[in-house]
């Protein structure tokens, strides 16, 4: 049996690191990810959670009933769909007029929850992205992937000792990357995909210390376990 084929669309690219680091403890098995958002070979659709919504915008324009329908996606076994939770205080307009117009009939931003706990931000967010997709539910190959507020939760879970003063209340921290790259030197974590890579092993294999610390780590790992039963050799 071929290795899984696994589509990601991001906001960029350190959560690709961070989202391929969790899968390999995740799937334990080999698999091929591909990053269908950003595309280096697409600039027009830009980066950030603004280039998750106009690749969401083209999906929901061709009209599928479900991602696993969809023409496009077809040769995926899995698509997963990252967006980090603190999109949740942000508003369209701030993402340009062209974004905002696009919106208009879609569920409104901001729709930030008090936190903790993290999880009716999560809720309300996903409810976003569902809309940006134009359907009612995630399908059986495909799954909404909501860090809080930010994939940089699950590094710094791996990378810093468990009793790290950053660790408490992490996934409701809005400072992390700031705080992250402001560290002393041996710990300090700055934000570039060199860095990154650097650091993707821990993520590998201190999962649990990841899931201890976050609990939309937990929610991703608990989404993904029936799919990866299905993916089984």
């Amino acid at each position: 049996m071929s290795d899984p084929r696994i589509a990601l669309i991001s906001e960029g690219p350190t959560d690709f690191i961070i989202i391929e680091a969790a899968l390999k403890s995740v799937l334990q098995r080999p698999f091929v990810l591909t990053q269908l958002q950003p595309e280096p070979t697409r600039p027009e659709m830009g980066g950030g959670w603004g280039g998750v919504f106009k690749w969401c915008q083209e999906f929901r324009l061709r009209g599928a009933a479900s991602i696993e329908t969809d023409a496009t996606l077809s040769v995926f076994d899995l698509v997963i769909i990252h967006l980090d939770a603190d999109v949740a205080g942000r508003q369209y307009a701030d993402c340009g007029p062209a974004v905002e117009q696009a919106a208009a009939n879609l569920q409104a931003l901001p729709c930030d929850r008090p936190c903790p706990p993290p999880v009716d931000t999560v809720a309300a967010l996903e409810m976003v992205l569902l809309s940006w997709l134009g359907i009612a539910a995630a399908g059986p190959k495909s799954l909404l992937c909501i860090p809080s507020k930010a994939s940089d939760a699950w590094l710094a879970a791996a990378a810093l000792p468990s009793e790290h003063v950053l660790l408490t209340g992490l996934e409701c921290r809005l400072d992390l990357e700031r705080a992250l790259s402001q560290l002393p030197k041996g710990q300090k974590i700055k934000k570039s995909v060199r860095e990154y890579r650097s650091r993707a092993e821990a993520i590998t294999q201190k999962w649990q210390q990841v899931k201890d610390h976050c609990t939309q780590a937990c929610v991703f790992e608990q989404r993904i376990q029936p799919i990866a039963q299905a993916l089984s050799p």
